[in-house]
């Protein structure tokens, strides 16, 4: 696609996932921040928006499938979704704690911004267990139905819910809460740059801690620019 100012940086990645990295690099956010125009986004950061549509021309269109989640079928992308970030996020909820239970005693008293880190990574955790599973138990089955009724030619169920949509907004809010909670972290952490003089365990737990980063906003980007505006999309018909 042609880039302009006027596209949201969530169409954009949704195109060409390689284009993440560089809306990474010039500190715009393309997965809670989807639904903002390239040119409004640079305008709040004060970025130079002919810099970052410069640097998306250039972005060559990666191989493998990393490129192509706006193409697939969405009970498809659905699976990938809870196999590759349900999961991870399970998984390193459980390494990440254990390395705060490691690192916050043994270094606190002299880092004493860990214990803020710690809570704010526990408030996240609870977001994130109750919100996927309230997308496993309920929204993510409803999508699942409206696949099988469009490839059937079938009529529609009737959610609970009322529209897609309505728990689609709830989902967004509570990765907006989700992205704000990782972004204070990133904040207090100054970037996940351990003191100096740190120990071999809080490195990796920073390391951890960006890493986990990432992989959040690679999550929400599939919710909230993929997934769910094909649900909304796919009810109406």
């Amino acid at each position: 696609m042609l880039v302009q100012k006027e596209n949201t940086i969530g169409e954009v990645v949704a195109q060409n996932f390689h284009t993440a990295k560089i809306f990474e690099d010039f500190g715009l956010d393309f997965c809670c921040g989807g639904k903002k125009t390239i040119h409004d986004a640079c305008k709040e950061k004060g970025v130079n928006a002919d810099a970052v549509i410069k640097n998306l021309t250039k972005a060559d269109r990666p191989n493998g499938t990393t490129a192509h989640f706006d193409k697939w079928e969405l009970d498809f992308l659905i699976d990938y979704i809870i196999t590759n970030h349900h999961s991870y996020v399970l998984n390193e909820i459980t390494t990440i704690e254990h390395y705060f239970q490691q690192v916050v005693p043994k270094h606190g008293e002299k880092n004493q911004e860990l214990y803020q880190i710690y809570t704010l990574f526990e408030e996240l955790k609870e977001e994130l267990l109750v919100h996927m599973q309230k997308e496993e138990k309920m929204l993510f089955p409803y999508i699942r139905k409206m696949v099988l009724a469009q490839k059937n030619d079938l009529e529609f169920p009737h959610p609970p819910f009322g529209s897609v949509a309505s728990p689609v907004g709830v989902m967004e809010h509570e990765h907006e809460l989700a992205g704000n909670l990782m972004r204070e972290i990133n904040h207090i952490t100054n970037s996940y740059e351990a003191p100096e003089g740190a120990c071999t365990t809080f490195k990796v737990l920073y390391k951890e801690l960006a890493d986990f980063e990432k992989d959040l906003h690679v999550h929400i980007h599939l919710e909230n620019n993929i997934l769910f505006p094909k649900a909304v999309e796919l009810e109406k018909f």
